[in-house]
């Protein structure tokens, strides 16, 4: 290294910077003054004016929170009314296909009962009923169909009570009209004779 590198720069101090630093002091008189002390009255009001203002910055923090976990609220309940909409969009339609359903499926037991050659209209009315029944489970309706199984209330309605010692009380003996549920919602409860003691 060399003598002028290793030398540590000092600050210089020239009669102009003197000189400049007075023509300061001389235009701004705050330079010059001695802070004044405060009295106790007006540390009082400053020290209330404080507490005052550090309660209105807690309460508009806290409204903050509360509006923006408002609208995270408001975003999450849209947002499962749109999933709701998109599984449970159908619900009309699926109605409007139940009767048509039951129809088929009547016409499958009273062309089971007839005397005669139906036959080939039965294999075809037995194909229809069960592709109407794949396509509605594509889009999750399922039929309830209940008999033998243990009677639950969320998903069959008990029209009559007959006694039977053959059957556990409780029990579903006899399906009137077949349920229908969509994405495991009800749409029409299973119309049930339940067994009892």
């Amino acid at each position: 290294m060399t003598e002028e590198n290793s030398k540590v720069e000092e600050p210089l101090e020239t009669p102009e910077t003197e000189a400049a630093a007075e023509d300061v002091a001389q235009e701004n008189p705050l330079f010059n003054e001695e802070p004044e002390l405060m009295t106790a009255d007006e540390t009082a009001v400053n020290a209330g004016r404080i507490e005052e203002l550090e309660q209105q910055l807690a309460l508009a923090k806290d409204q903050a929170l509360r509006a923006t976990a408002e609208a995270m609220n408001t975003k999450r309940r849209a947002e499962q009314d749109v999933e709701k909409a998109h599984k449970f969009g159908v619900d009309k339609f699926v109605n409007e296909m139940i009767p048509v359903v039951e129809s088929l499926e009547k016409g499958i037991e009273n062309a089971e009962q007839a005397e005669g050659q139906h036959e080939t209209m039965l294999e075809g009315m037995r194909l229809t009923h069960k592709q109407l029944l794949d396509a509605l489970g594509k889009f999750q309706v399922l039929q309830v169909n209940p008999e033998g199984e243990p009677f639950d209330p969320n998903f069959h309605q008990a029209i009559s009570m007959v006694p039977n010692p053959d059957m556990e009380p409780n029990t579903v003996m006899n399906v009137f009209q077949k349920g229908y549920t969509l994405h495991g919602r009800v749409i029409r409860p299973a119309m049930v004779v339940v067994s009892k003691a």
